[in-house]
């Protein structure tokens, strides 16, 4: 080679080093770290599959365990045809809540659904904005003061759909309740006739929207997608109606933005799309999340006799100090510390699984691996819950675990989310577990029926074989004056 080939072999590889980014110089002094141990199985369909039929068959626990045990607790997989990161255990917990590189993803179906402006969708300022919201709404001094209005909507429920019945299914009854709950207490709807048709048009309209968040989102003629899909539809457009009456009244001067939060979102100037987003949120939480827990309470107490006994001990004696007709107070509440502790175990037992909700925006390190921005994150509560180092003897039943919430490690029993995203509706849901338990418990006995085996399924979503089917046995009130 020529003196002058060697000049220009040498202008040309250090013109290349002078463009090349600075990652690539990186690269060679400090070697990227390995992605997370696993397979991603076969192109686009991975392990869902296999994931989704250990939903059906409730074993999913075992499937996550037996994943974290082969590949430890960080490890890959493909889920829904996207690269996943499965993170088990409290430190991964702990990081996803934390980092500021994971954030919240929901399907395609659900998105479609409920909106793409939910206070689970913005990040930032835009998060804080729309929490600090409905925090004036759903903090404890203002559950406080709903203590009353939940009272007498579980009564009025109970009146008109358990007395006098001899079999009820609890599920659909606890959806119903739970969602009438929202919308009395939170959103401030009328119990008049014209308030309870729309009610009941509305809550028809989101029983049929909730099954397409789980749908495939193939929005073609005839299809479940579709139909719920439509169902979405006319339900916004439902509450769009109450954005525009609650706007006038408040520009007119007739309400105040302490009203409700539908009138606070709109005197904080949230886009009537952002608002709606939100509203369909929490009408969607307080249609299943709370009704999954008052059912699955109901069935654990059935299943569990010293717990029960201990629950109706606990509730007796709070309404031996009520005169006949006095609501709950504040107070009474309060003194529910071990109906609250079954709720919470309820939740440890029961976890919903899995939660795929989010994405990573960046390259990230956790556990010595790397997880490559826009993987899915599949964060597991099982692998804590039922950790027996953490909570012994796993399978039992046992709400003495949770007297002394305080005594349970940081980021092992993670029902409510943690961190600047922990579910604002956290005591709105206390609230209305422990009354709605007071008068079942005070009022009626009851057995699984004939053919009811309290079994459930997930797909993916908890529900009890035939919505729990329950036999009631009416108890004789007995209270002083």
């Amino acid at each position: 080679m020529s003196a002058a080939s060697v000049t220009i072999v040498a202008v040309v590889v250090a013109s290349l080093l002078m463009v090349l980014p600075a990652g690539c110089a990186r690269e060679k002094t400090k070697p990227r770290k390995p992605v997370p141990p696993g397979s991603f199985g076969l192109p686009f369909i991975g392990q869902t599959f296999r994931f989704l039929r250990a939903l059906r068959t409730n074993t999913g626990e075992e499937w996550l365990h037996q994943q974290a045990s082969t590949y430890g607790p960080v490890s890959r997989l493909s889920l829904f045809g996207c690269p996943t990161a499965m993170l088990a255990g409290a430190s991964g917990n702990k990081f996803i809540f934390a980092s500021s590189a994971v954030i919240n993803k929901k399907p395609e179906s659900m998105a479609r659904m409920i909106g793409r402006r939910t206070i689970r969708d913005v990040e930032g300022e835009d998060h804080r904005r729309v929490r600090a919201i409905m925090m004036q709404f759903l903090r404890p001094d203002a559950c406080k003061r709903y203590v009353a209005s939940i009272d007498d909507e579980v009564q009025r429920h109970l009146d008109a759909e358990w007395h006098g019945r001899g079999t009820v299914a609890v599920m659909s009854s606890m959806k119903d309740l739970t969602f009438d709950l929202m919308c009395t207490v939170i959103f401030t709807l009328g119990r008049d006739g014209e308030g309870n048709a729309f009610r009941q048009e509305l809550s028809t309209e989101f029983r049929q929207m909730v099954k397409g968040i789980t749908a495939v989102p193939l929005n073609l003629p005839f299809t479940s997608f579709s139909k719920c899909l439509a169902a979405s539809q006319r339900a916004r457009r439902m509450v769009a109606g109450v954005i525009k009456e609650r706007r006038a009244k408040l520009e007119s001067g007739q309400s105040s933005p302490a009203d409700d939060v539908i009138t606070q979102m709109i005197a904080e100037g949230l886009p009537e799309e952002e608002i709606i987003d939100n509203v369909m949120l929490l009408m969607i939480a307080a249609h299943d999340t709370s009704a999954s827990l008052l059912t699955f309470l109901i069935r654990h107490l059935d299943a569990n006799r010293d717990a029960y006994d201990k629950v109706v001990q606990e509730q007796e004696e709070i309404a031996r100090c009520k005169a006949p007709g006095e609501a709950l107070t504040w107070e009474n509440l309060g003194k529910m510390r071990y109906t609250w502790a079954a709720a919470l175990e309820t939740l440890r037992v029961v976890p919903p699984i899995f939660v795929i909700n989010r994405q990573t925006i960046d390259d990230i390190e956790f556990g010595g691996y790397r997880i490559p921005k826009g993987w899915q994150v599949l964060q597991t509560t099982t692998t804590t819950q039922w950790d027996p180092i953490i909570f012994p003897d796993p399978g039992r039943f046992e709400p003495a675990r949770f007297e002394n919430p305080s005594a349970i490690p940081p980021y092992c029993f993670i029902p409510f989310g943690g961190g600047p995203h922990i579910c604002p509706g956290n005591e709105f849901a206390r609230v209305e577990t422990l009354v709605t338990m007071h008068y079942i418990v005070t009022r009626f006995r009851w057995k699984l029926a004939a053919g009811c085996d309290g079994s459930y399924t997930r797909s993916p979503h908890l529900f009890p074989s035939q919505g729990l089917l329950i036999d009631l046995e009416p108890i004789v009130q007995e209270r002083n004056a």
